[in-house]
């Protein structure tokens, strides 16, 4: 990955807004906190057992490296002390000191860029500085999402062009074969990737659809093109492509999408409605669907709250008051990473318990 998209990565983190909010009680009965309008700061606090400094390494993140020492991670900038020495001190590289001092009794965090070592790289073992800044968050749980798997319409994937041959009219094809695929019209793609229709996101309390995954089947390059037919040649397959699989430009080259976290300022409710890569408890860098998109005010890098719903229990005690719902559990935090019209994909940046569908979101 380049520098420069590694630079956007890391500008855009350090900007990023303030957050706000307070729990919610349950998807259908917001707290009055939570529907107030605009945000009030959260208190910064520091981790019990934080360093005094931190030296940057190959692997880190901006989010990894803030929460070694605030217990709210997406709170970074307000704790960041530009250092007017340097051009740009919104990038962070592997090598960097970070010190935590405080000024006007406040934590602010400092950065070193003096003496930033050499890696040496095998087997070529030559040596080189480590002169990319580090990304916000772990690239590599987000990355197919972010180019290959996607959420669309009913009317999206029905209009998309499709598979209509395969090479010498076998059933199914792979990498290494010659596909041909109508309804593409006009020549101004290269490479493409084929999918296929998955499962129907609907919401679980109105019963709308909201979407149709769009599930990645292969990789080609278009080798000619035609209004009626084109040829394709599979690069990549993850499976076998069969006639009728849907064909969408690639979007490769979108790895430098900036990402800054911040919480909503409005209110926010919904649900948990799926979790990617056929796994039903939810843990850390793993992928959810949330039942809510840019219409109802999501945007890419808001951070919300997983909560839990207390479990309803029997009084020993009074036994004729009856039962009772104990209090809602924090689960964790998710930041979005691609909102869609109804739905959004988002990444677990932190899992106090493990996590399930239906599981509630809210302000953080």
């Amino acid at each position: 990955m380049s520098k420069l998209k590694f630079e956007l990565f890391a500008r855009f983190f350090c900007l990023a807004l303030l957050a706000s909010g307070s729990v919610i009680a349950d998807e259908e009965h917001a707290t009055e906190e939570n529907t107030k309008a605009g945000h009030t700061d959260k208190k910064i606090e520091l981790k019990s057992n934080h360093p005094q400094e931190y030296r940057v390494q190959i692997g880190d993140t901006l989010w990894g490296i803030s929460s070694k020492f605030l217990k709210n991670p997406w709170l970074w900038p307000n704790v960041w002390n530009a250092n007017s020495q340097i051009s740009n001190p919104h990038l962070i590289y592997p090598g960097n000191l970070i010190r935590l001092v405080y000024i006007d009794g406040k934590p602010q965090l400092t950065i070193s860029r003096r003496g930033a070592p050499m890696v040496k790289l095998s087997p070529q073992g030559h040596e080189i500085p480590f002169d990319r800044p580090i990304p916000t968050i772990p690239m590599n749980a987000i990355l197919p999402f972010l180019t290959k798997n996607r959420i669309v319409s009913k009317r999206e994937l029905k209009k998309a062009p499709y598979v209509v041959h395969t090479q010498e009219g076998r059933i199914m094809a792979g990498a290494g074969d010659v596909i041909y695929v109508r309804g593409i019209k006009k020549d101004t793609h290269k490479y493409f990737i084929i999918m296929r229709g998955g499962k129907v996101y609907k919401d679980p309390k109105t019963k709308e659809i909201l979407g149709y995954e769009a599930k990645f089947i292969g990789d080609s390059k278009m080798q000619a093109f035609s209004k009626k037919v084109s040829t394709h040649y599979l690069t990549k397959s993850t499976r076998e492509v069969l006639i009728g699989d849907r064909v969408f430009p690639s979007n490769q080259h979108i790895t430098n999408q900036s990402f800054v976290p911040h919480a909503p300022k409005n209110s926010v409710k919904g649900r948990i409605i799926s979790v990617m890569d056929g796994v039903s408890q939810i843990g850390q860098h793993q992928v959810v669907v949330i039942n809510r998109g840019s219409r109802d005010g999501i945007e890419v890098g808001h951070v919300l709250g997983v909560y839990q719903k207390g479990k309803k229990i029997k009084d020993s005690v009074k036994k004729k008051i009856g039962g009772i719902t104990l209090p809602e559990s924090k689960a964790g935090i998710i930041m979005v990473f691609k909102a869609f019209d109804k739905l959004s994909y988002a990444v677990v940046m932190r899992a106090q318990t493990n996590m399930s569908v239906l599981d509630i979101i809210g302000k953080p």
